[in-house]
């Protein structure tokens, strides 16, 4: 469904990319692990061309991604995102939060998009929290209502930026557990984490990046239980220790 052919990224003077490659199966859940600046967030946003890339090419479904090309919403639309941040508006109502993306983007009826928007906000455990504006949530709840607001779209895969790293410990759980219940739907899923646990039990490849390249990539649990390269090694003592 995604494939990444020897992608090169630099900001100013710093190389960030250095000819990243890989192919994620539809149906697949992949994981990338590393430390912070290894680019594993540039991958994620060149994918849905949130930013550009200088060589290489990375295609979604056979379809080449370019930001310059006057389809490139559309593609957006196929491919979801989930911020560590949430973004979500803020003087917008939880429901609303959720239904903006259909009606203003794929033009689907209002009546329509909002009963599906109800659905979702269901599905991720906050049916009572329609009305709700987000401010009035916790993060855990929020990154559910943004998780919702990227299924709204049907999308066919979903990328995860960091989706708990914002979050307090007692409330990484629901989200993923949110996330669990997607990849057992099989959803195609591309997931930054730190959370090695969720790795290892929902992944089915595991892609280390150390400066701008990946340096490791498998089976989740080949990955994170005998890591072959040292600053995996390395890494995942650090992370596992932490």
């Amino acid at each position: 469904m995604i494939t990444i052919d020897s992608i090169h990224k630099s900001f100013g003077d710093t190389e960030v990319l250095k000819g990243v490659s890989l192919q994620v199966k539809s149906g697949e859940v992949v994981c990338l692990i590393g430390p912070s600046g290894s680019g594993k967030s540039t991958v994620l946003r060149c994918i849905n061309g949130l930013e550009s890339y200088d060589k290489g090419e990375i295609a979604i479904n056979g379809r080449r991604v370019n930001i310059e090309q006057k389809d490139i919403n559309e593609l957006r639309t196929r491919v979801g995102m989930v911020f560590q941040r949430f973004n979500l508006f803020p003087h917008r109502s939880v429901v609303e939060n959720v239904m903006e993306g259909p009606i203003y983007v794929k033009k689907e009826p209002r009546q329509q998009a909002r009963q599906h928007a109800i659905e979702l906000l269901e599905k991720v455990g906050l049916g009572d929290k329609v009305n709700a504006h987000p401010q009035s949530l916790s993060g855990g709840q929020q990154q559910r209502v943004a998780i919702a607001r990227a299924l709204a779209m049907r999308p066919d895969a979903i990328l995860f930026d960091e989706p708990t790293s914002a979050l307090d410990p007692e409330l990484v759980g629901d989200v993923l557990k949110v996330m669990r219940d997607l990849a057992k739907e099989g959803m195609t899923m591309v997931v930054v984490t730190h959370e090695m646990s969720f790795a290892r039990e929902v992944a089915d490849r595991v892609c280390f990046l150390y400066g701008g390249q990946i340096v490791e990539e498998g089976a989740a649990a080949t990955v994170l239980s005998t890591p072959q390269h040292e600053r995996t090694q390395d890494f995942l003592r650090r992370v596992l220790n932490h």
